[in-house]
């Protein structure tokens, strides 16, 4: 046995030396990060992304194309049949100018390049009044033969077939057309495109209205000017 002897004093003595420091509680900063990590995840200080990323960017067309058909033609050799398409194609500003051309080519994408080549070699330009031609004009080409006629605003382009097609990419938006003859589609483009190339200007066209008011008072000036004729006298019986 020890001479020592433990009393409740000793004891809280030992348990306070023996015991360390309590360290003071440093603030959590999970708690603080946590609501910015949100915000950058909405896009709180983010700048908006560029749709312009440098890549390849879709020039505007000039022309608008409209495709009138496209046939699968063979020619006979000494070697055999070749197959190839064909495909022709109208072009058209929305301007007062059309184009018409034919490709033809083993595939079908290459005959339409060439197609559209040909198109603007071949150009036609024509005058356009409020939407619709200056006049009437008649056109025959082959067996075909076309009838176009100027038309009120929101008469719309009646016309079928090609030249319905050549009509809406030149621009005109109110006409009446009538075609006669051939229901190939390539020969009904072939005289549409000389009846617009036979258009001509406002100015060198005479107005019906005013060649009719012009004549009614042509006539009533002559009415006016022409002396009146004197009645024979009779003669007086003996």
């Amino acid at each position: 046995m020890s001479d020592t002897s433990v009393t409740p004093e000793t004891e809280n003595l030992e348990t306070e030396a023996v015991a360390p420091e309590a360290t003071p509680a440093q603030p959590s900063t999970q708690s603080s990060e946590a609501p910015r990590a949100r915000e950058d995840r909405k896009g709180g200080d983010r700048k908006p992304r560029s749709r312009d990323r440098g890549g390849m960017r879709e020039e505007e067309k000039e022309f608008r194309e409209e495709m009138i058909a496209i046939d699968r033609v063979t020619r006979v050799t000494a070697g055999g049949r070749q197959l190839r398409f064909r495909a022709s194609i109208v072009i058209g500003d929305g301007k007062g100018r059309i184009g018409l051309g034919i490709g033809k080519s083993g595939e079908v994408q290459g005959a339409i390049e060439k197609a559209i080549r040909d198109a603007k070699k071949n150009l036609v330009t024509f005058p356009i009044v409020n939407g619709t031609i200056p006049h009437d004009v008649v056109a025959n080409f082959k067996s075909s033969s076309l009838f176009l006629h100027p038309a009120h605003p929101g008469t719309g382009i009646i016309a079928g077939g090609s030249v319905r097609k050549m009509l809406a990419v030149s621009g005109i938006t109110d006409i009446i057309a009538k075609q006669h003859g051939a229901p190939n589609g390539i020969t009904n483009a072939r005289v549409a495109m000389k009846a617009l190339a036979s258009l001509k200007p406002l100015s060198q066209v005479r107005s019906f209205a005013k060649a009719k008011t012009e004549k009614v008072e042509t006539t009533e000036k002559t009415e006016k000017k022409a002396p009146a004729k004197k009645a024979p006298a009779k003669k007086k019986a003996e």
